[in-house]
């Protein structure tokens, strides 16, 4: 699935006509109405046409089609769904995708080598960079804010950082 982006989780069923309610893993959940197809995050890479979408508070419900009863869906409950890799949207100077992220070796402003970026967490006011410090098995969390993320550079691998006191306790 390296040619695949993870877009959300089927998390339930809804309803009994073969609806599914996602738990989408994207800052706009309006995309999933511009895709024709997803593809199921398993053994089977299913692909899977999309009939229609709707909305219920911050979940995405969709029906796909040929799959027209609760028995039809009730197997895909909590399978990531993906889409094509080539059909990422273009981001602004300075946004980057998580997958493009993840990975990137951290180092300080004076090039000490900090650890790795394992994940990022989403939060409303800002994200949060986890990197799994070098030394150790302790974990850092930077906020995502150009206070203290100096430089990001997707080719060289790597994400500068300005720590402050008590970061890397």
């Amino acid at each position: 699935m390296k040619d695949k982006i993870r877009v959300g989780q089927i998390v339930n069923t809804q309803g009994l006509r073969g609806e599914v309610r996602i738990y989408p893993l994207t800052d706009r959940k309006e995309r999933f109405e511009e895709l024709d197809c997803l593809y199921l995050e398993d053994e089977t890479n299913m692909e899977l046409e999309i009939e229609k979408v709707r909305y219920k508070n911050q979940l995405v419900i969709l029906k796909f089609k040929d799959l027209d009863s609760i028995n039809d869906v009730e197997k895909l409950k909590n399978k990531y769904i993906a889409i094509d890799k080539e059909k990422i949207k273009e981001l602004p100077e300075d946004t980057y995708y998580i997958f493009d992220l993840v990975g990137l070796e951290v180092i300080e402003e004076d090039n000490t080598y900090i650890g790795k970026l394992i994940d990022v967490i989403q939060n409303p006011t800002q994200d949060l960079y986890v990197v799994q410090h070098e030394d150790s098995k302790k974990k850092i969390f930077i906020p995502a804010v150009k206070e203290f993320i100096k430089e990001i550079d997707i080719d060289k691998n790597i994400i500068k950082v300005k720590l402050i006191e008590g970061m890397m306790e």
